[in-house]
Order: structure tokens, then C-alpha cells, then sequence
């Protein structure tokens, strides 16, 4: 890790990019290098910068032209696999906790909600920390993870990775949504399916819709708290 720091925001909401600017404008060791606000940006982005730290969304569009919510379980492991040095520090309005257990087993070093007014204060201290090693949870995300889940919640890591992919490209066949995730056809049936098991449904389309009711998958994102 360099002496400096260098931060990438992925958030859609240009608000919310200017108040983390503004938290982190007095950290002499802290560089904010790129930012974006579609999923799909965020891959091209990290091959143009070194990135040490990522600050996270997880409801942002996948595209100005596809607004369903890119599939965050499925990008996180993906951008770990291919850097293994870097960081990811999810920040959400979202506060459901099979989502928030599901980030932090696809590999995130930690979750904060974007209500956390105290947390985003000390911002700069919470980067510093999770890029020593530190893991770091809003209060709340922490009373959270401490619950048992919900027996219609407990899908795999992988049938969530799967049914985000799902709902972020609902016009894609199964054997495409495959290729997104680098299994067979025949797997990624098979993950599908036990999702449905789990949720009592019988179709793709209602398995995305009870996903994201239960608030296992996150859609369009509350609006942003001032910062």
C-alpha cells in the first residue's frame, strides 16, 4: 500500500460524491482519483486508475441506458479476483440484513449506512482504518449482522449473485446471464431454481420482485440524506 491513498466513489448521485469530496478535502494523504455513477463504468475506471480504496453504492443504475440496479454480489468477488489489493467500502441507505451479510461474504471490508452522520464525519479515519486491515460497520449494520436470519432469506452467496444478475439484465437469457458468471447454462439453471425454492415462486421475474421486496436485492435507492 503507497503512502497515499487513492479513493474511487461509485454513486449516482452527484450530491453525494461532492459531500464525500468535502469530508475527505483536508486529508493530505487521501486522493479521490475517479469517480462514476453507472455500474457499468466502474470496471473501465479501475483499469485507467490505481485505486486503493473503493467507496460503493449498491443501488446504482447499470447504465444511462438500463436503470436496473447492476448487480453489485455478483461485480464485488469479480473486482477482488482481479485486484486483490483493493478495498471496498460499501456506503447505503440500505439497511436490510441479508444484504448487508451478503456484502460483507462477497468480500467488502466493511458497511456504512449513509445515515451514519458520525461515521461520514470521520470518514478519512474509517478509509485509513479498513485499508490497514480494519473491517468497519455503521451501529446499525453492526445490530444487523447480529440477528439470525429470516428462514424465506437464506440463499446462498451464489443464488444471490445469480438472481442480482437476473434483475439487473431482465431481457438476458439464462445461457447469457452463464456467461456473465462463468458457469454452465446448466448451473446457473440450477442456481435460479434453488432461489425460487427458497422465495415460493415459479419464475424469474417473481423471484427479482420478492428479492427485492424482502430487501434482499436492493432497488431504486431511497434519497440521499445531506451529508
Amino acid at each position: 500500500m503507497s503512502p497515499n491513498l487513492n479513493v474511487a466513489i461509485l454513486d449516482d448521485h452527484l450530491a453525494i460524491i461532492d459531500g464525500y469530496s468535502f469530508r475527505l478535502a483536508n486529508a493530505k494523504d487521501i486522493k479521490i482519483v475517479a469517480t462514476a455513477s453507472y455500474g457499468e463504468d466502474l470496471e473501465p475506471l479501475l483499469e485507467k486508475h490505481k485505486v486503493d480504496v473503493l467507496l460503493l453504492d449498491v443501488s446504482v443504475p447499470t447504465s444511462a441506458k438500463n436503470q436496473n440496479i447492476y448487480p453489485i454480489l455478483h461485480l464485488i468477488p469479480k473486482l477482488l479476483e482481479q485486484y486483490p489489493d483493493l478495498i471496498i467500502l460499501v456506503i447505503s441507505m440500505h439497511n436490510q440484513l441479508t444484504l448487508i451479510k451478503s456484502v460483507l461474504e462477497a468480500g467488502a471490508s466493511g458497511y456504512i449506512m449513509k445515515d451514519d452522520r458520525q461515521t461520514i464525519q470521520e470518514l478519512a479515519s474509517v478509509i485509513r482504518a479498513v485499508a490497514s486491515g480494519s473491517i468497519h460497520l455503521s451501529r446499525m449494520a453492526l445490530q444487523q449482522v447480529s440477528r439470525k436470519l429470516p428462514q424465506g432469506e437464506m440463499l446462498s452467496p451464489r443464488q444471490l449473485e445469480a438472481l442480482s444478475l437476473a434483475a439487473a439484465y431482465p431481457d438476458k437469457t439464462t445461457a447469457e446471464l452463464a456467461n456473465h458468471l462463468n458457469v454452465a447454462n446448466s448451473t446457473m439453471r440450477n442456481l435460479l431454481s434453488g432461489a425460487y425454492l427458497h422465495l415460493e415462486v415459479h419464475s424469474r421475474l417473481a423471484a427479482v420482485a420478492k428479492a427485492q421486496r424482502l430487501g434482499i436485492l436492493v432497488q431504486e435507492e431511497l434519497p440521499p440524506a445531506n451529508l
